[in-house]
């Protein structure tokens, strides 16, 4: 993919050379030259320029890329980044970085943003993930909730432990995407056994959660 991150502080070069490893094409877009680095990123496209001007991003035909990823510190700059990206350019899609978590319930489809992260409350779902079973952990959310990433790790009590998936009545809107065993990812199939132990990744909506989470519950088929 040809991917356009636009802020080149510490998380936008960390995404950048993620993205580089894994063999994407990447163009950075920063405003302060200060932060203009090419040595930092030595793979990586760089263009100074402000990237909430239409015009600059003509010149850095933002409209070539696949992914736009707003990354700057400026929750403001990363909303315009989206809208522009996404209704000037027609980007498919909008990744957007949350700097303060007050301000998530603006990163909706209407800026333009398809994915927005932010860090407080993905490390708060990853504690919960460490240490939580039974209970739907909530990873990541798209299109503000219209679909969410979710994990429930089986406990030892759970009805389902020896039984195949297909037997297990998932609510409406859920897909099962991964099994995670110890160190194995299991791709579902409707013959998989499932274990105690075993994480599951569900993309789901966010009302049918709590169901999700009853019927993978202990008391459930029994």
């Amino acid at each position: 993919m040809r991917v356009a991150i636009v802020g080149a502080g510490a998380v936008g070069r960390s995404i950048a050379g993620e993205l580089l490893n894994n063999g994407h094409t990447v163009m950075l877009i920063e405003k302060d030259g200060r932060k203009v680095r090419t040595r930092a990123v030595p793979g990586a496209e760089w263009v100074q320029a402000d990237a909430c001007e239409v015009s600059s991003l003509e010149e850095a035909q933002l409209a070539t890329c696949d992914v736009v990823v707003a990354a700057t510190g400026d929750d403001k700059a990363n909303l315009v980044v989206s809208l522009l990206a996404k209704t000037e350019f027609a980007v498919n899609r909008v990744v957007a970085r949350v700097k303060d978590p007050r301000n998530e319930w603006l990163y909706t489809e209407a800026w333009g943003v398809d994915v927005a992260v932010s860090t407080p409350r993905v490390l708060a779902a990853l504690v919960e993930e460490a240490v939580t079973v039974g209970d739907v952990v909530r990873l990541i959310s798209f299109r503000k909730g219209a679909a969410n990433l979710v994990e429930i790790t089986l406990g030892e009590d759970t009805p389902w432990v020896g039984k195949p998936l297909r037997e297990v009545p998932l609510p409406r809107e859920t897909v099962l995407t991964a099994v995670l065993r110890g160190d194995r990812v299991i791709t579902p199939s409707p013959d998989e056994p499932l274990e105690a132990g075993d994480e599951l990744l569900f993309v789901t909506h966010a009302d049918v959660e709590e169901q999700l989470q009853r019927v993978l519950s202990p008391t459930h088929a029994r």
